[in-house]
C-alpha cells in the first residue's frame, strides 16, 4: 500500500501545499494554516505517514492540540484510519504509547513517565488544580490571614491598594483575588524565579508584597502529602524534570504543535528541549489567529519561529502555506482578508512586520453570490429587530437545518448588543442558548434546582451584608420563589421535599441527643469507641430515631471496630455519632433524585427528542460543580454536618457564592458543538476552531487597552516583543478576523448607527454604500441544507457505548452525550497493587543496565 492509495480510500484528495506539508517529515516544519486550510487533516495523514509508510514507532510521537477536543478528534481520526490500513495489510497499531493531547494533559504524563527519570524511580505526581480550584485555594481566609501578616498590611489596606495598583473597579476580595492569580500565572508561564522578579520590586513596594505573597503561595502549594500545582506551575514542573537529564531529548523523533501562536514562554522551550535530539519540529498556526495574549500567550512564539530554531537547534525551517479556505464563500474570504489589511504591522524603521505577510489567502470555492450582508445603518433596537427576522427567515424556509448553525458572535457577552438581539430573537419564538450573557447561576434551570436544595437544607442567616453578597441574597430568595411554584404546582414533588426535609431534621435531633448523651456521660468526642461500653447507652438514649439505632451498630460493625483497634487506629465516638445521623445519600444523589420529577424529566424529554438540548446542557454543568464541592468538602451528610450549618455555610455561603461571583462558564461538549434547538450566543474566543453555516457579527466594537498585568510584567521579559501601545489595536484586528472567518455561506454584520454607537474603525471604510444590506438580501442565495461535516470520523467503543447503549438508551444520553457526573461511581482496585510491584521491578532493571526504552 503506498500513501496515495490510502488517500484515495479515505477519500482524502490534499492540494499540493498539504501534500508537500504531509510528506515533509525530516527536520523543522513551520506550516502557516490560514481559516479553514485544513490543518487538522494535514496534522492527521502526517501522523499516519509517520506510523504506516515511515514505520515510527507512536510512542515517538509528541502531539499538543489546544483543546481536549481537537486531540479527541484526532485520536477518532487515526484509529479510524488505521483500521482501513489494518483491514487492507493485516497491520495493527497501538496508539496506547503516543503522546497527544493538550500541552497540560501532556505535562502530566510527562511528570509520570519513568522515560524522563534519571533512575527510572516513581515520582510522586502533583496534584493539579485548574481554575476554579486556584481560585478557591487563594480565597481560604487562613490563606489571607498568614500572607497579611507576612507583608504586614490590614486587609482593607491591601485590598484597597490592589484596586488602584490593577485598575480594578471594585476593592472586593473577589476582584483582587482574579487580578493576583493573573499576575501569579503569568511569572509563572515566563518561568520567572523569585530572585528576578526581586530585581524589578525595589522601586515598586506593593510589588514586592506582590512577590512576598506569590513566594508564600508557591510555598503552600508544596506542602502537604502531595505537593500541588496550577496550570502554569505544572509546566515549569515539567521543564524543570526534563531539564535534569540530557537524554529526554532523545525521547521522541517528532514533535508536532497545533495552535502555535497561542503558546507561552515555557512552553516554548518544552517543546525545543524535546525537540533537540531528532530536530523533527513541526508547528503549525495563524499569527492573525493569536487570540490567548491575555492568559501569557505570546504571538511572537510563532511569528519569530525561524529564528528561534536558529537559536535553540541551529537549523532554519522549511515554511510551507496552507492557504486555500475550504470552509468559506469567495466573498467572506476576500472580506476578511481585507480587513486584516487594513492595519499597518510594519515594524519602525521599515525592518519587517511584526504579522506574517503574504500568506496569499484563497477561497477553493469560486461561488460568486452574495455571501456578506450588513444591517441598515439605524439604531440599535431596529438592527436587532431586523437581523432577527431574516433568522427567522432562514429557519422557517429550511435554509438552515436547526437553529444551533446560527451563531451569533461579540466581542463581550455584556453588552446592550447582546440583550437587544436576545430579546428580538425571543419576541419571534426564537430559543437562544446563552449562559456566558448572564450569571451562569441565574439560568431558570439551575434556579429551580437549587431553589429545592435551599427547601431542604434551609437558608445561610442574613448578616445585612452589602453589595454582591446581598444581591447573591436576593438571587436565593429568588431560588426560593421557583421552588414554591413547582412543589404546588407538582404534590409529588411537595412531599418529596417535605420528606427530604424530615430526614433533615431527624439527623439533626438524633445528632444533638446523642451527644448530649456524650456529655451526660462525661465521655470525650474523640475517645476511643468500645461497643461494649458506649453502643448500649447510646441506643437508650430517649428520642433517638430508630435509623440512628439501627446506624449505631451490628455484629459486622462491632467487629470491624475490634479489627481497628487491634491495628491501632480505633474509632472514636465521633466517627460513630457521625455514622448513626447521617443521611444514606449525597448532594449528587439529591440531584438525580429530583431530576425525576415532571419539571426536570420534560427537560430530558425534549433533549432525547431532539427538539431543545439547552436546558439539559445546563443541568449536565451543575453535576460538575456538585462533584468538585463534594471533592472539596465532603461527601457524606452527617446530623454534625447539618446541626453545625456547615453544609449550608460550605455550599451556599462558599461554593456557591464564589460560583455565583465567578459569573461565567461555557458549554463543553465532545459530541455535538451546541444544544440543538436553541442559537447559540457566543463570544469570538469561544467561536475559535468552529464554523458555521451562518454567523452574526453582533458588535463592531472593541475596548481597547492594554491589560495592566501586561504592563507589570513586560519590562521583567527580555523578548522582542509588539510594542506595548500598538498591542491593544493588534489583538483587536485578529479578534475581528477570527469572527469574520467563522462563516461558511453567509456572514451578517450588525452595523448600527446613532448615540452610543461605536464602530471600530476598519469597518467603517469596509462598510460603505456598495455594501448589500438586509432588505436588499435574497434568502435564496443560501443552499438549503448548506451546512457540511467537516469533522473527524468518530470511534465508539463496545463495552463504553454499545452495551450502554443497548443497557439504557437514556443513561448513554445523560452520561455518555451530554457528560453528567455519576452520583457514585465504582472504581477497580483489583490488580493494582501487583501491577505497579512489576512496573518498579521492571523499570529498576532496566535503570541498572543502563537501557532506555
Amino acid at each position: 500500500m503506498k500513501l496515495e492509495d490510502l488517500f484515495f480510500l479515505s477519500k482524502f484528495h490534499p492540494n499540493p501545499s498539504q501534500s508537500q506539508a504531509i510528506q515533509h517529515l525530516d527536520n523543522p516544519l513551520f506550516l502557516i494554516a490560514g481559516p479553514g486550510s485544513g490543518k487538522t487533516r494535514v496534522l492527521l495523514w502526517r501522523v499516519i505517514n509517520l506510523i504506516v509508510f515511515k514505520k515510527v514507532d507512536p510512542s515517538k510521537i509528541f502531539l499538543s492540540t489546544f483543546t481536549e477536543k481537537a486531540a479527541k478528534q484526532l485520536k477518532d481520526g487515526l484509529q479510524n484510519i488505521l483500521g482501513l490500513v489494518t483491514n487492507q495489510t493485516g497491520q495493527k497499531f497501538d496508539l496506547s504509547q503516543m503522546y497527544v493531547g493538550t500541552v497540560h494533559s501532556l505535562c502530566q504524563r510527562v511528570l509520570s513517565d519513568r522515560r524522563f527519570v534519571a533512575d527510572r524511580s516513581r515520582r510522586k505526581i502533583p496534584v493539579l488544580m485548574d481554575e476554579l480550584d486556584q481560585y478557591f485555594f487563594l480565597r481560604k481566609s487562613n490563606f489571607w490571614e498568614e500572607f497579611l501578616a507576612r507583608i504586614e498590611m490590614d486587609e482593607e489596606t491591601f485590598r484597597e491598594t490592589a484596586k488602584s495598583y490593577f485598575y480594578n473597579r471594585s476593592q472586593s476580595k473577589h476582584y483582587t483575588l482574579q487580578s493576583m492569580m493573573s499576575l501569579f500565572n503569568r511569572w509563572s508561564e515566563d518561568n520567572l524565579s523569585i530572585s528576578e522578579l526581586r530585581e524589578f520590586t525595589q522601586q515598586d513596594d506593593f510589588l514586592d508584597k506582590l512577590v512576598t505573597i506569590y513566594e508564600m503561595y508557591i510555598e503552600k502549594l508544596a506542602k502537604g502529602q502531595r505537593k500541588k500545582v496550577d496550570f502554569s506551575l505544572l509546566q515549569q514542573e515539567a521543564l524543570h524534570l526534563l531539564s535534569e537529564s540530557e537524554h529526554v531529548e532523545q525521547e521522541f523523533e517528532h514533535i508536532i504543535i497545533d495552535e502555535y501562536q497561542d503558546t507561552n514562554s515555557i512552553q516554548e522551550q518544552i517543546f525545543f528541549k524535546l525537540a533537540k535530539g531528532h530536530k523533527n519540529i513541526c508547528v503549525v498556526g495563524d499569527d492573525d489567529q493569536a487570540l490567548y495574549r491575555f492568559r501569557g500567550a505570546t504571538v511572537e512564539n510563532f511569528v519569530q519561529f525561524p529564528e528561534r530554531c536558529e537559536e535553540y537547534m541551529g537549523v532554519t525551517p522549511t515554511s510551507i502555506k496552507l492557504s486555500i479556505n475550504y470552509r468559506s464563500q469567495k466573498q467572506i474570504v476576500d472580506f476578511y482578508t481585507s480587513f486584516i489589511d487594513q492595519e499597518d504591522w510594519s515594524r519602525p524603521d521599515n525592518k519587517g512586520f511584526y504579522r506574517l505577510a503574504d500568506k496569499g489567502i484563497q477561497a477553493h470555492s469560486q461561488d460568486t453570490r452574495v455571501s456578506v450582508i450588513a444591517s441598515t445603518n439605524t439604531d440599535q433596537e431596529t438592527v436587532a429587530k431586523e437581523i432577527a427576522e431574516l433568522v427567522k427567515q432562514l429557519l422557517d424556509e429550511g435554509r438552515v437545518s436547526d437553529p444551533n448553525q446560527i451563531a451569533f458572535l461579540f466581542p463581550s457577552l455584556h453588552t446592550k448588543p447582546v440583550q437587544l438581539m436576545k430579546q428580538a430573537l425571543e419576541d419571534l419564538g426564537i430559543k437562544v442558548y446563552v449562559p456566558r450573557a448572564t450569571k451562569f447561576l441565574e439560568l431558570e434551570e439551575l434556579m429551580a434546582m437549587f431553589g429545592l436544595f435551599l427547601k431542604i437544607f434551609g437558608k445561610p442567616e442574613d448578616l445585612g451584608y452589602k453589595g454582591s453578597y446581598r444581591e447573591y441574597f436576593n438571587w436565593m430568595d429568588q431560588c426560593l420563589e421557583i421552588a414554591d411554584q413547582l412543589m404546588s404546582a407538582d404534590e409529588k414533588l411537595h412531599n418529596y421535599i417535605l420528606q427530604k426535609q424530615a430526614e433533615v431534621q431527624t439527623a439533626i435531633r438524633d445528632y444533638l441527643l446523642l451527644m448530649n448523651k456524650l456529655i451526660e456521660q462525661g465521655w470525650e468526642p474523640g475517645a476511643e469507641y468500645l461497643p461494649e461500653v458506649h453502643k448500649l447507652v447510646f441506643k437508650e438514649t430517649l428520642g433517638l430515631s430508630q435509623v440512628a439505632i439501627k446506624g449505631l451498630g451490628s455484629h459486622i460493625l462491632d467487629r470491624i471496630a475490634e479489627k481497628k483497634k487491634e491495628e491501632g487506629t480505633p474509632f472514636s465516638l465521633q466517627y460513630i455519632i457521625n455514622r448513626a445521623t447521617s443521611v444514606d445519600w449525597s448532594v449528587l444523589d439529591l440531584f438525580y433524585r429530583l431530576c425525576g420529577f415532571k419539571h426536570f424529566k420534560e427537560m430530558f424529554d425534549l433533549a432525547e427528542q431532539g427538539i431543545d438540548e439547552g436546558p439539559i446542557c445546563n443541568l449536565s454543568q451543575i453535576t460538575k460543580y456538585l462533584a468538585r464541592y463534594m471533592d472539596q468538602y465532603q461527601v457524606v451528610i452527617s446530623g454534625k454536618l447539618l446541626a453545625e450549618q456547615r453544609l449550608v455555610q460550605t455550599l451556599f455561603s462558599g461554593y456557591l457564592y464564589a460560583l455565583f461571583l465567578l459569573g461565567e462558564t461555557e458549554l463543553e461538549n465532545d459530541e455535538e458543538q451546541f444544544p440543538k434547538g436553541r442559537v447559540p450566543f457566543l463570544t469570538i474566543h469561544q467561536s475559535k476552531g468552529l464554523e458555521f453555516p451562518v454567523v452574526v457579527l453582533g458588535s463592531l466594537h472593541k475596548q481597547m487597552k492594554v491589560q495592566r498585568t501586561e504592563e507589570i510584567v513586560r519590562p521583567m521579559i527580555q523578548r522582542d516583543a509588539e510594542p506595548l501601545d500598538q498591542v491593544p489595536t493588534y489583538d483587536a484586528m485578529r479578534l475581528f478576523y477570527v469572527a469574520l472567518s467563522r462563516a461558511e455561506n453567509l456572514l451578517i454584520i450588525a452595523n448600527p448607527r446613532g448615540r452610543g454607537v461605536s464602530t471600530y474603525a476598519p469597518f467603517q471604510a469596509m462598510l460603505g454604500d456598495g455594501t448589500v444590506r438586509i432588505p436588499q438580501y435574497n434568502s435564496e442565495n443560501l443552499a438549503v441544507d448548506s451546512h457540511q461535516d467537516h469533522s473527524l470520523p468518530k470511534v465508539y467503543s463496545y463495552t463504553s457505548d454499545y452495551l450502554l447503549y443497548q443497557k439504557c438508551a437514556r443513561q448513554y444520553m445523560i452520561f455518555r452525550k451530554y457528560g453528567f457526573v455519576p452520583s457514585r461511581s465504582q472504581t477497580m482496585f483489583f490488580g493494582t497493587l501487583v501491577h505497579k510491584t512489576i512496573e518498579d521491578l521492571h523499570n529498576r532493571i532496566i535503570a541498572e543496565k543502563g537501557l532506555r526504552v
